[in-house]
């Protein structure tokens, strides 16, 4: 009898168990405190749907106290595709209580695009300030400025879904500074006036296409950079240099070229001569005594010209001797 009386205990606790793992009765008792209606039915079905009811039931009881009319339905189906029901819910409670315009399809579909709905919301009513790096600009004296700035943001979240990032805005903040920077005649300029940049910057509406709106472009720091024209025009005058080089050294080779022909033509006419005397005489056109009367100009002057060498060398060494006495 007590063992039988055990069996049924046991077999109650557990169906007790099975009951209340599929039937949530906390979150039942906690919506019906709430005066929020989800039938135990629909807590059942969320659990053979695989929805884990208190991610469901949890922000459900939030809107509802919010006053924002949600249904079990659009909180599951949200939650089916991926999406962050309580962000959802969250960003929905702040955008009510901020006076934002902001429907639940929107809401959720930016959460399934990616972004932080919540802080999407909290960014529209609290303007975020993004910092540039320092954008380096070279106005037309070639003087380098390096410029940054700040950049005063809102959310617009009728464009979040699609639109560009803060990426976006501070390529395009650095594209503006880079040309309003160009523009300017001196660099002078540029630091007597750095509102300047703001304003013409902010007027191209660099915020097209983006998930922003900007709201002001502030100059917060102007430092002086490195003398870019004057860099170039060294480095041109290298290069005209060595271009200058490069043709006075063709210059050089087509002489030198031109020397060795000239030359080689000599030789060449030299190495006809012989040929032509055996052709006189052989012709007769050249004497005998003509030949040998050549020969002794030819030695008579090869001569004088060893003599000539031989007095310069002299002369040389006398110089030298005169000298060594003189420093004696």
């Amino acid at each position: 009898m007590i063992t039988n009386l055990l069996i049924i205990v046991i077999a109650v606790v557990c169906l007790i168990s099975v009951f209340l793992t599929f039937v949530p009765l906390g979150l039942w008792i906690s919506s019906l405190a709430a005066n929020v209606k989800v039938s135990i039915f629909n807590l059942v079905g969320m659990r053979l749907r695989r929805v884990v009811p208190s991610k469901i039931v949890i922000p459900l009881i939030k809107s509802t106290k919010a006053g924002m009319g949600l249904n079990v339905n659009q909180l599951e189906a949200h939650y089916l595709a991926g999406g962050n029901v309580d962000n959802v819910v969250n960003a929905l409670i702040a955008a009510h209580r901020a006076d934002i315009d902001l429907k639940f399809e929107k809401a959720a579909a930016i959460d399934l695009a990616g972004r932080d709905v919540l802080e999407a919301v909290r960014m529209s009513v609290n303007p975020k300030v993004i910092e540039t790096p320092n954008v380096s600009a070279v106005a037309k004296d070639g003087i380098e400025l390096l410029v940054k700035a700040k950049v005063t943001v809102r959310a617009n979240l009728e464009r979040l879904v699609g639109g560009a990032g803060e990426t976006t805005i501070l390529a395009r903040v650095g594209e503006g500074i880079v040309t309003t920077v160009g523009s300017s005649n001196s660099y002078k300029i540029v630091l007597e006036n750095p509102d300047a940049i703001s304003k013409t910057v902010l007027s191209k509406g660099l915020d097209a296409g983006t998930a922003f709106e900007i709201l002001s472009i502030d100059i917060a720091d102007i430092d002086v950079g490195r003398n870019i024209g004057a860099q170039l025009q060294t480095l041109q005058a290298e290069a005209d240099k060595n271009i200058a080089r490069a043709k006075a050294e063709e210059r050089r080779a087509m002489a030198v070229a031109k020397e060795q022909e000239m030359r080689a033509t000599v030789v060449e006419a030299e190495a006809e001569v012989p040929r032509a005397m055996a052709y006189a005489l052989r012709e007769g056109k050249l004497g005998i005594m003509d030949y040998y009367d050549m020969q002794n100009v030819i030695s008579d002057t090869s001569m004088r010209s060893s003599i000539s060498n031989a007095g310069n060398k002299n002369k040389n060494l006398t110089t030298d001797d005169t000298g060594m006495k003189d420093k004696k």
